[in-house]
């Protein structure tokens, strides 16, 4: 595989953009909570460490892709503070034609704090994102595949139809929106797409909402992905399941974010067509990264640099 070849074609990422204000408490919060007194919870936190980091799955897709060369589009909605974010996705390449701003909303974002035992309690408003159905897919020019991430309700399934009318491959990403639907809509979602990603759990649950295994998805959709953290990934297609081994890490720092890298390397390696052995292996080497890293979209790379790490990672 060569990181360095640009693909022809260029990706539509439907999904957040998002702020993540992250806070450290210096305590565990069992220290803090008494069981007993749950039902008058009234607790108050010191936290001495405090950093805001830019995250959303759309723009953690899209940064992941302009690392490896590709053109990754994020189509969002955000909020009037959503100033310092544009200007620092144009510093990196990333286009904002399609980030449509809602002056009467804040930007999407997460307020998370986290004990000394990596617990956390996080509040997440979601702002102007509630308005994603209002971008469209037909808007944007020149797409070779779409993903449909982790975004308001509305806009998921109006842009999956959307990606569905206009003949526009695209991954169906439901992550941590997944419980906003029901087992009829999410039927709908797996017959639109033409690949299927999401983590373990989100697979138990998938299966559970919508009352369909390996089979019936893989009758539908081209690859079913399955990542597994640490374990590493399992790719199911039509009569074949193909594991992919985890690429090693150097340090794990902060494993935020690390799935979207991971859905990141799936979208590179179908825009440059791929086998899905090798996609899957460039989709953990992805993940991997990000894990040596703190916050969504503070890790580098030269693509030169990915290739060598990629040849050695599964030697």
């Amino acid at each position: 595989m060569s990181a360095g070849a640009r693909g022809s074609g260029r990706a539509l990422i439907c999904g957040s953009l998002a702020f993540d204000t992250i806070m450290v408490f210096g305590d565990r919060f069992a220290n803090h909570i008494l069981p007993d007194k749950i039902h008058i919870l009234n607790v108050s936190f010191l936290v001495p460490q405090m950093r805001r980091e830019y995250g959303g799955c759309a723009g953690n897709i899209a940064y992941n892709l302009s690392l490896l060369g590709d053109h990754g589009v994020p189509m969002a909605t955000v909020g009037s503070d959503f100033g310092p974010y544009r200007e620092r996705l144009e510093r990196a390449g990333i286009p904002t034609g399609h980030v449509r701003v809602i002056e009467s909303q804040l930007t999407a974002q997460a307020f998370i704090t986290t004990d000394l035992d990596d617990n956390q309690i996080t509040a997440f408003h979601p702002g102007a994102m509630q308005h994603s159905h209002v971008n469209r897919v037909n808007e944007a020019r020149g797409i070779t595949l779409g993903i449909v991430a982790p975004d308001g309700r509305a806009g998921m399934i109006e842009h999956a139809a959307q990606f569905a009318s206009a003949g526009i491959p695209f991954i169906f990403d439901p992550g941590q929106g997944l419980p906003m639907f029901g087992a009829e809509e999410l039927q709908r979602f797996l017959k639109q797409a033409r690949w299927v990603t999401v983590n373990d759990y989100e697979w138990q649950l998938l299966q559970q909402k919508c009352h369909w295994g390996v089979r019936e998805i893989t009758a539908r959709v081209e690859a079913l992905i399955v990542t597994l953290g640490a374990a590493g990934a399992v790719i199911h297609t039509r009569g074949q399941e193909i594991l992919i081994p985890p690429a090693p890490v150097q340090q794990v720092v902060d494993p935020t974010g690390a799935g979207d890298a991971f859905r990141a390397g799936v979208i590179h390696g179908l825009l440059h067509g791929r086998d899905w052995r090798t996609i899957g292996r460039i989709a953990s080497l992805m993940g991997a990264i990000k894990v040596e890293s703190r916050g969504t979209q503070n890790h580098r790379f030269t693509r030169q640099e990915f290739a060598q790490r990629l040849a050695t990672a599964f030697a």
